[in-house]
C-alpha cells in the first residue's frame, strides 16, 4: 500500500437518527484514536514490568469550517444518539477501505475577526471500532 495524501478523506455520518450516513461539509481533519486498556499485573520477584490487557476503546476527534445551511454535527452533539459513521482516508485512491462505528458526537463552534467561522469537536465509539478493506 502507498502513502496517501489526506485531502481526499472524508467523514460520513448518518445526521437523522436510524438515517443512511452522508458526507459531513467543510471538515477539514478527523483524527481516531484506537487504545486498549493495561492493567499493571507486576509481582514481587518479577525481572520488570507486567501488564494484562482490558477493553478496546476508540475515540477522536474533528474539526473543520462552519456551514450555515446545515446542522453538520450539532444535532448528533445535542440529542445523545449514536450515529453510523464512517471515515474514509482516502475516497479516490482507496474507496473501500474506512472505519466504521456507531458515535456518540460533541461540538464546539468558534468565531474570530482574524479567522473562519469554524466547528470542532471528539466523538466515542458507542459500538464495536472497525476497519474495512
Amino acid at each position: 500500500m502507498a502513502a496517501r495524501h489526506g485531502r481526499n478523506g472524508r467523514l460520513y455520518v448518518a445526521i437523522a437518527s436510524g438515517g443512511s450516513a452522508s458526507p459531513i461539509p467543510f471538515i477539514n481533519e478527523f483524527t481516531q484514536e484506537a487504545s486498549t486498556d493495561r492493567v499493571d499485573i507486576t509481582s514481587f520477584g518479577d525481572a520488570n514490568k507486567a501488564y494484562v490487557a482490558g477493553l478496546p476503546d476508540a475515540k477522536g476527534t474533528y474539526s473543520g469550517f462552519w456551514d450555515d445551511a446545515t446542522a453538520q454535527l450539532f444535532t448528533a452533539a445535542t440529542d445523545g444518539i449514536a450515529r453510523k459513521t464512517y471515515w474514509y482516508p482516502d475516497t479516490v485512491n482507496a474507496p473501500g477501505v474506512y472505519w466504521f462505528t456507531t458515535a456518540f458526537f460533541d461540538q464546539s463552534q468558534s468565531s474570530s475577526v482574524t479567522d473562519a467561522a469554524k466547528i470542532s469537536g471528539t466523538w466515542s465509539a458507542a459500538s464495536i471500532f472497525s476497519k474495512v478493506g
